[in-house]
C-alpha cells in the first residue's frame, strides 16, 4: 500500500511513483536520468499573450481549494491510459491533508477548468501533473505556482520530466546526479 511515509521517502532518493494501467495499476518507481526544471528567477519566461491573460484576471486562482478534484482531473486526461491510479490518488490526498501535498487551481465562473499538483519538501516543489479544460487554464496554474514559489522563497521546481509544453516558459533539463545535490542541499538548508 502506498502511505506517505512511502512517498517521502521515495521523493528524498529521487524517485516518484507510477501506476501501469496495463499491469492492474501496480506501482513502479521512476527515477529518470535527466530532471526537468523550471527556474524561479529571471529565467522563466511568460509569453506575452499569456502574461497578459493572467493580469486580466478572467480566471480566479486558489491554493488547495480542492485538491481531490485536481487529481481526479490530471488521471481523467487520459482514460484508461494513466500513471495516476486511485491508490496513487488516496496517497497523495493524505499527502495534502497533512500538508505537504499542495493544488494550484484555476476556476472560471466557479467552474474547476485547469490546475496542477505536487509535493512540497523544504524549498523544493516537485510538480507532479497539470490539466486544463479551457485552453491556457494549465499555463495559468504554472505562472500562479511559480509566483507562489517566488514569494515563498522556494529554490527549487521540478517537474520530473521535460516536455515540449514546459520548454517555452524556460525549462531545462540537469542530470539525475546534480539534481539530488541540488534538491539535498536546498533540504538541508530549509528543514527545520
Amino acid at each position: 500500500m502506498l502511505s506517505p511515509e512511502l512517498l517521502i521517502q521515495a521523493y528524498l532518493s529521487g524517485s516518484f511513483p507510477m501506476a501501469d494501467p496495463d499491469e492492474d495499476n501496480q506501482i513502479f518507481w521512476h527515477t529518470p536520468e535527466q530532471r526537468g526544471l523550471i527556474p524561479l528567477d529571471d529565467r522563466f519566461k511568460v509569453p506575452k499573450n499569456l502574461a497578459r491573460l493572467y493580469r486580466k484576471g478572467v480566471f480566479e486562482t486558489s491554493i488547495n481549494r480542492d485538491f481531490e478534484a485536481v487529481i481526479r482531473q490530471c488521471a481523467a486526461l487520459r482514460p484508461g491510459d494513466t500513471w495516476i491510479s486511485e491508490e496513487i490518488i488516496e496517497a497523495y490526498c493524505e499527502l495534502n491533508r497533512i500538508g505537504l501535498a499542495h493544488s494550484f487551481e484555476v476556476w472560471q465562473n466557479d467552474q474547476l477548468v485547469g490546475g496542477l499538483y505536487g509535493v512540497a519538501l523544504g524549498k523544493v516543489f516537485c510538480g507532479e501533473s497539470m490539466f486544463h479544460t479551457v485552453t491556457d487554464a494549465s499555463k495559468i496554474a504554472l505562472i500562479f505556482l511559480v509566483e507562489f514559489l517566488r514569494e515563498q522563497k522556494f529554490e527549487l521546481l521540478d517537474t520530473q520530466y521535460l516536455n515540449p509544453h514546459l520548454l517555452q516558459f524556460g525549462a531545462y533539463e540537469v542530470s539525475q546526479e546534480f539534481y539530488m545535490l541540488q534538491f539535498n542541499e536546498i533540504l538541508n538548508r530549509s528543514l527545520p
